[in-house]
C-alpha cells in the first residue's frame, strides 16, 4: 500500500544488529516505536528472563532506535516527529502486569526527556497510551471473558480499542496538525483512566 517503504526485520533487543540495520536506513523524518512484549506474571513470580526481555524491547529498543533516527534528523537539519506507543498501564496498576506497567511508565518518562532534549532540534516526541487493543497480543492476553468483562466494565465507552483507533491517533501526532504538541501522552483508553 505504501510504495517506497522498506521493512526491516530484526531483533530490536540485539543492540549491534539494530545499530547496523537502522543506521544504514533513512533518511528519516518520522518514527513510530511500536514494538512491545507483555509477559504477564504475578509480582511474586516475575522471572529475571521476563524482566530482561521486557526491558530490552519495551524500553531499551525505543531509546536506541530513537537515538539512531534522531541523530540522522539532526544531521539532515530537518524537523521530525517521534511517537512512542505506550499504554494506559503506564498510569494504572494492573494485576499480573508488574513488569509491563513498569516498562510503559518508564517509556512515558523517557519520551518526556526526549521531547525536552530534542525540541531545540525541532523534533517532537509524544506517546499514545491505548487501553487494550484488539491485536493478536491483545486477544491472547484478554481472551478470558471474566478477565475482559472486568476491564471493559471500567471503560466508560464500554469496549476495547481497535487498531484504527490507535493508528489515527499516531497519524495525528506525526502530522503538522499537532505542530505545537510535544512531551504529551494521548490517552486512547475509552475513558479508563477517569473511571
Amino acid at each position: 500500500q505504501c510504495p517506497g517503504i522498506e521493512p526491516l526485520c530484526l531483533d530490536l533487543a540485539d543492540w549491534d544488529a539494530t545499530e547496523a540495520a537502522v543506521g544504514a536506513a533513512g533518511p528519516f523524518e518520522l518514527l513510530v516505536n511500536n514494538a512491545a512484549v507483555a509477559e504477564l506474571q504475578p509480582f511474586l513470580e516475575v522471572t529475571r528472563a521476563a524482566l530482561q526481555r521486557s526491558l530490552d524491547v519495551n524500553l531499551q529498543a525505543v531509546l536506541h532506535v530513537s537515538q539512531i533516527v534522531a541523530r540522522q534528523m539532526i544531521a539532515q537539519g530537518v524537523p521530525g516527529a517521534i511517537v512512542n506507543v505506550s499504554s494506559q498501564a503506564s498510569q494504572r496498576a494492573l494485576r499480573d502486569h508488574a513488569v509491563y506497567c513498569s516498562t510503559k511508565s518508564a517509556l512515558d518518562m523517557l519520551s518526556k526527556v526526549m521531547a525536552m532534549e530534542l525540541g531545540p532540534h525541532k523534533i517532537r516526541v509524544n506517546t499514545v497510551n491505548p487501553t487494550v487493543v484488539m491485536t493478536n497480543m491483545g486477544r491472547i492476553n484478554w481472551s478470558d471473558p471474566q478477565k475482559s468483562a472486568a476491564m471493559i466494565s471500567r471503560i466508560p465507552l464500554g469496549k476495547f480499542a481497535e487498531v484504527d483507533d490507535v493508528v489515527n491517533s499516531i497519524l495525528f501526532l506525526l502530522s503538522d496538525k499537532s505542530a505545537m504538541t510535544t512531551g504529551s501522552s494521548l490517552m486512547v483508553d475509552g475513558g479508563f483512566l477517569v473511571s
